[in-house]
């Protein structure tokens, strides 16, 4: 199949992950479709140290904190799949990202800019039965040297993981961040989603989805 066809599946495939992921459902052929791998990423130099006490799939708010995180809210939902579009369920999926000062919530980071203490900065959930995942987070911004992005990664039994990163579209750093545009041009799509008004889920809030394509699991 040529790269423009799978780039064409690819995108009915997203369309079709993305309904189910907000309580649609996907028909039985989808789950028959050849799929291209998500390209690996570097995790970077902030995964957590030591995981955050609250580490739950909602980043926006902290227990124990009154307030909610700065930003703007954003829900990012997908499904983890195999090649051939099978849902890959009990997968560990991990998320990490700065917060909208542009700081990681981690002691290696030396940027200046103040910590937002409302944000949890780190969030995880297991892909349920249909592969389906879901966070609610900010939507991501740049920090020094790098445009806007989140940490991924998936792991699990029988799975080798993935660590990977997911892009804003029609963010203006992404044409010089070089971690982005060191993967091919072919394949650089698979992790650049639209972050779209959502005011059927919350009020002000963004959604983006991010179907998760493994190369090793089944």
């Amino acid at each position: 199949m040529s790269e423009a066809a799978h780039r064409g599946r690819r995108r009915i495939l997203t369309g079709i992950t993305a309904l189910a992921a907000i309580g649609g459902t996907m028909p039985s052929w989808a789950a028959a479709a050849a799929l291209l791998p998500t390209p690996a990423q570097t995790s970077g130099p902030f995964y957590p140290l030591t995981l955050p006490l609250d580490s739950d799939n909602d980043l926006v708010r902290v227990a124990g904190q009154a307030a909610s995180a700065s930003g703007t809210v954003a829900h990012v939902a997908g499904h983890v799949l195999d090649l051939n579009g099978r849902p890959v369920p009990g997968a560990r999926v991990e998320i990490w990202q700065c917060d909208a000062n542009g700081r990681y919530h981690d002691p290696r980071d030396d940027n200046p800019a103040p910590e937002d203490a409302d944000f949890q900065g780190y969030g995880q959930t297991l892909s349920a039965a249909d592969g389906g995942y879901r966070f609610r987070t900010i939507r991501p911004v740049p920090y020094p040297g790098r445009t806007a992005h989140i940490h991924f990664k998936i792991s699990g039994q029988g799975l080798d993981g993935l660590v990977t990163q997911l892009y804003v579209a029609g963010e203006p750093r992404n044409a010089s961040d070089g971690i982005l545009n060191d993967i091919d041009v072919t394949a650089r799509e698979r992790v650049i989603v639209s972050f779209l008004p959502a005011p059927e889920i919350e009020t002000n809030a963004l959604k983006a989805a991010f179907d998760i394509v493994l190369g090793n699991a089944g």
